[in-house]
């Protein structure tokens, strides 16, 4: 594991500012700098980033947070990945964290494995374009498909020459080891005489979503019927086929921004797709999808749009992927070429325009692209098309989300001209027959609770909660802009006059923000209502509590996932006034900052004022009607707490309106 004191360093040193500028434009806005949102398609820009909170803000879609989240977002990467991105840019070197020999033995072995599998992907693309050989056959085999040079550079096109050990000589001859170049499945070890498993071929490189060479894939150019057309890398600790995607690294952008994915057969539909203008797409690489690549998928969008060629025979056997892409509960459609074309061909021959046109025209939702499928099958045999009825509800029946499976269920109605009592009674036996398979979540269960609702009998409670949550929303902010900066408080403290009485004295007190909420809430015995705002003020006074003279910032570095988001939403809301160029207009909105004091104290004035409210409705309440009640105990607690409030409200400057 990466140890502590380099994740530090990473922190301390990255600049939020540089390493979202890499992949987005930024133009400079006062202390901060916009550019348009790289998750959305926008004109105006609503992507804000602060150098001096270190942060970032999506107003267009709400993400936000600091460059691991960034990174995280963008490029997909996990957070290993997105702290080792940033040690590389910065050139920080990569402490590990004491480990057992076997752990240390194994982290060697896969880093080792990586770095043969980059060394080989260079060498192979070097090959094609330098090398005599290289140039007349894998250079002219890519240029009769079309590749452009800039697409041959874009997926590291390469090749692999005819001479049987041309690899593993240059491999060795540059210090990299024999066992490693055995563990990738890049040399073949017989004897005393290893030799190139993919001679005389095109390469395909196969990254992961980070870009890592985790295999390769090799295209036989000769007519030779001893030769498989294509050879895969074999599984390795660093390749599993059933795990990656062809081109996840070239698509995860585009199918996060378009929210779909095209799903397709072979490296070369990837590639002429790409080179079309239409990079959201993967292949399988001739593998049988899996849940796993599907999920893979799942990471950056929740639609699957699979294209098939239009060879019929192929389209019967490929249909059994759909009912795994529904299973993960994912939005899957369905898309045929003419007879005898496939993705790279009608790609090659069909101009951008086109080509999307096409696909939007012909994506048929699953359940029409079976009936259209399957009822060619079925004809006017009554049997037949009893199965294929069956054959659908059964996919249906695969569809986590109830709601979901009864729209596919009267489509399927519609379609097939059948009633729905009759397709919902069959789906129940499949559904009951999975929840009983082995292994198998019980859905029904899942899907109740996932439909209680819970019955709110007042409808005032919606309005006071969200009173309440203002309130605590702006103490967070307050804690996250100012809470280590110290001011001076004005305390009101009961003191006796000397003759006697009690009387009302304003002292001064210089504390810092954080403590002077802390203790107010700890004095009043306050705890937060919202579940999240609880958690973040916890965090934040248990932060300042052992970092008192460091600033925000590091706070912000360690934050959970899932928090970040609310967190910059509310860092970032000042923000606003530089998108809408309130300045520019001559419109100066006023900051807390100008009086932190009095804000802070009016903040947690006002959180008294709704919590003696709250007391007060409650104790009205318990006041009994009822002939002969002794209430004056309570209609004295009552006034009491009238009168406290009525001070908070002169306190504040002002009348408080009601809230309920």
């Amino acid at each position: 594991m990466i140890s502590k004191a380099t994740i530090d360093t990473v922190f301390e040193t990255a600049r939020v500012e540089e390493v979202i500028g890499d992949f987005v434009q930024l133009k400079r806005a006062g202390s901060n700098f916009k550019g348009l949102s790289p998750f959305s398609d926008e004109r105006s820009p609503s992507f804000m980033v602060s150098p001096v909170k270190q942060i970032w803000k999506d107003f267009s879609t709400g993400k936000g947070g600091n460059s691991i989240a960034f990174l995280m977002e963008h490029e997909h990467f996990t957070y290993p990945e997105a702290i080792r991105y940033l040690a590389k840019k910065y050139n920080i070197e990569i402490e590990e964290t004491e480990q057992t020999d076997q752990e240390k033995a194994n982290t060697d072995v896969r880093e080792s494995m990586y770095l043969v599998s980059e060394f080989a992907k260079t060498y192979f693309h070097k090959t094609l374009l330098n090398s005599e050989e290289g140039k007349a056959i894998g250079l002219s085999y890519f240029k009769e498909r079309g590749f452009t040079a800039e697409t041959i550079e874009k997926f590291s096109l390469g090749y692999s020459p005819e001479t049987w050990d041309a690899f593993t000589k240059e491999a060795l001859g540059k210090g990299y080891k024999l066992e490693f170049l055995e563990s990738t499945g890049l040399t073949i070890a017989r004897e005393d005489r290893p030799f190139d498993r993919f001679k005389s071929r095109v390469m395909f490189p196969i990254q992961s979503m980070s870009g890592r060479v985790l295999g390769f894939g090799g295209r036989i150019l000769t007519n030779d019927k001893k030769s498989a057309k294509y050879l895969n890398s074999p599984e390795s600790d660093i390749y599993h086929k059933s795990k990656v995607l062809y081109g996840i690294y070239q698509a995860k952008q585009s199918i996060a921004k378009l929210n779909n994915c095209y799903l397709v057969e072979g490296y070369t539909d990837v590639i002429q797709f790409n080179q079309s203008g239409i990079e959201n797409v993967v292949a399988s690489s001739g593998t049988a999808l899996t849940p796993d690549q599907i999920r893979l998928i799942n990471r950056l969008t929740k639609n699957i749009t699979v294209l098939f060629d239009g060879d019929a025979a192929g389209l019967r056997a490929s249909i059994r992927g759909i009912d795994l892409i529904l299973e993960e509960g994912m939005n899957v459609k369905v898309c045929t070429f003419p007879d005898g074309e496939d993705p790279d061909s009608f790609a090659k021959k069909t101009s951008h325009d086109d080509l999307v046109a096409y696909l939007e025209d012909n994506a048929k939702d699953f359940i029409q692209f079976k009936a259209s499928l399957l009822m060619n099958e079925a004809k006017n045999d009554p049997i037949k098309k009893a199965d294929l009825i069956r054959d659908m509800v059964s996919s249906i029946s695969k569809i986590p989300d109830r709601i979901q499976r009864e729209i596919y269920i009267q489509e399927c109605s519609r379609i097939m001209d059948i009633s729905e009592q009759v397709l919902v009674s069959t789906l129940a036996q499949l559904v009951q027959k999975d929840v009983a398979a082995p292994g198998k979540k019980p859905k029904q269960e899942y899907e109740q609770r996932s439909f209680e609702v819970i019955k709110n009998e007042d409808p005032e409670v919606l309005e006071k909660v969200d009173v309440l949550g203002n309130v605590e929303r702006e103490l967070i902010r307050i804690l996250l802009l100012y809470g280590n900066k110290t001011e001076n408080f004005e305390e009101i403290l009961m003191k006796s006059n000397g003759e006697g009485e009690i009387i009302e004295v304003t002292e001064f007190k210089e504390q810092k923000v954080f403590q002077k909420i802390f203790l107010s809430l700890q004095e009043d015995e306050v705890e937060f209502a919202s579940p999240i705002f609880k958690v973040i003020y916890d965090d934040l006074i248990n932060y300042y509590l052992q970092n008192e003279n460091s600033g925000i910032e590091k706070y912000i570095n360690h934050l959970q996932s899932g928090v970040p988001a609310e967190v910059t939403t509310i860092m970032m809301e000042d923000e606003k006034y530089v998108l809408h160029d309130w300045i520019g207009q001559n419109i100066f909105p006023k900051t807390i900052e100008d009086t932190l004091n009095q804000g802070v104290s009016d903040t947690l004035f006002t959180l008294r004022w709704f919590l003696i409210s709250e007391i007060i409705e409650n104790l009205k309440n318990s006041i009994s009607n009822e002939p002969g009640s002794d209430n004056m105990e309570s209609l004295s607690m009552v006034m009491s707490y009238i009168d406290l409030r009525g001070k908070f409200s002169r306190k504040l400057g002002r009348v408080v309106v009601r809230y309920h």
